[in-house]
């Protein structure tokens, strides 16, 4: 157990576990971790945990009203193929610690945007939502302003600009050790309209990230397909939702992991996305998607209750697709209940939790439909402020 006085922070992880990461993070070996470089490594350690904090947060382990949620995947069998699982998931999900403070702090990079309000889609940290049942993060990144590192975005809000992909795919690392019987879905997304450039050494940066030595271990090395249960506990799985079309065509850049999710087929605002992501034996693989989540089919002045029941039609009529035996049973579902409108005022907030006084939000009116359809296949259903609706998650997993 190590503790990060300089970030608050508490986590749960062996001295050679911290040694491995930070070692690697170092771009040291790990056959080559002596006496120096264990002591270069554990004073690297602070500097780690704090950069990463902004999005991980941190670990105080599964209490007791995490029991059902934390470990939940361990009473799956192993043959149990992804495709066939309910898996919750969370929208923009590094947005939770975005403040209107942060915002204004930040304005030298992004320049007036709208209110922090219409970005921040969570409010737990990644360790939280792992803990909480999520095993489904949609991230969003970009080259971080000025240092060349890869970081976190909503759209044009810069999340946290000191903190880099591999700090958070470090976090994730530990927490697999840490709950080796839970599989965890990643898509990586990446963000336009930041200002920042999609290039050939952006690509070439992200590439490495996923192919380093440490990442090896911990993503599932399969391309093209998702596979059993099995074979992704303790791992990570790339959902890939960016292009490697800039990357040389070469032996070195040749790997591919998980499946690609291309975003020319991913249309915007979709409530209806049917994306062919491999073919197998003359077989399609399909991703069968729902992500509409600005009502634009609705007048301006439609309000709170009119947008939220358009927003909660669609996401169960894909909904009922993915239960449904007869139609695609072998196929991805990928169902957001996310969504804002803010030409009117409904921000992620409002949408997913109400207006607080007479409009239910799409959390609180789907909760009773998944009850009635408890132990059905919902594939995955990625939500705005997960559990501020209790019973949400349990209602997805089945428990």
């Amino acid at each position: 157990m190590i503790y990060s006085r300089s970030s608050n922070i508490l986590l749960y992880l062996t001295p050679w576990q911290w040694l491995l990461y930070v070692g690697v993070a170092l771009g040291m070996s790990v056959s080559v971790l002596g006496s120096t470089q264990q002591n270069l490594a554990q004073a690297a350690l602070a500097e780690l945990v704090q950069r990463g904090a902004p999005i991980l947060g941190f670990d105080t382990g599964c209490q007791a009203s995490l029991n059902v949620t934390c470990d939940w995947m361990a009473k799956i069998p192993d043959d149990t193929r992804l495709v066939h699982m309910s898996i919750p998931g969370t929208h923009d999900s590094s947005t939770w610690n975005y403040t209107q403070a942060t915002q204004d702090s930040l304005l030298g990079y992004t320049g007036p945007i709208v209110p922090a309000e219409y970005f921040q889609c969570q409010e737990h940290s990644f360790f939280q939502m792992l803990n909480g049942g999520i095993r489904v993060f949609d991230l969003r990144v970009a080259l971080n302003p000025g240092n060349g590192t890869i970081g976190f975005y909503h759209s044009q809000a810069l999340l946290a600009p000191n903190t880099r992909l591999e700090d958070v795919l470090f976090g994730f690392y530990y927490w697999l050790d840490v709950h080796p019987t839970e599989a965890v879905l990643l898509s990586i997304n990446y963000e336009g309209g930041t200002g920042t450039q999609d290039t050939q050494a952006f690509q070439e940066q992200l590439y490495d990230i996923l192919d380093d030595e440490l990442a090896t271990q911990y993503w599932v090395q399969i391309n093209g397909t998702l596979g059993t249960l099995g074979e992704a506990r303790g791992k990570l799985t790339l959902l890939q939702r960016f292009d490697y079309n800039l990357l040389p065509a070469t032996p070195e850049y040749s790997k591919r992991i998980g499946i690609h999710l291309d975003p020319e087929d991913w249309h915007d605002n979709d409530p209806n996305i049917t994306l062919v992501y491999n073919i197998v034996n003359g077989e399609e693989q399909v991703a069968y998607i729902e992500d509409y989540y600005e009502m634009d089919g609705l007048p301006p002045s439609a309000g709170a209750a009119e947008n939220i029941q358009w927003k909660y039609n669609a996401t169960i009529a894909h909904l009922k697709d993915a239960i449904d035996p007869d139609f695609h049973p072998d196929q991805l579902y990928i169902t957001f209940a996310s969504s804002e409108h803010d030409t009117d005022g409904e921000t992620p907030r409002v949408m997913a939790l109400g207006n607080g006084t007479d409009v239910p939000g799409v959390n609180q009116k789907l909760l009773p439909w998944l009850h009635e359809n408890k132990g059905r296949r919902f594939g995955i259903v990625m939500l705005d402020f997960f559990d501020s609706v209790p019973g949400v998650v349990e209602a997805i997993i089945g428990v």
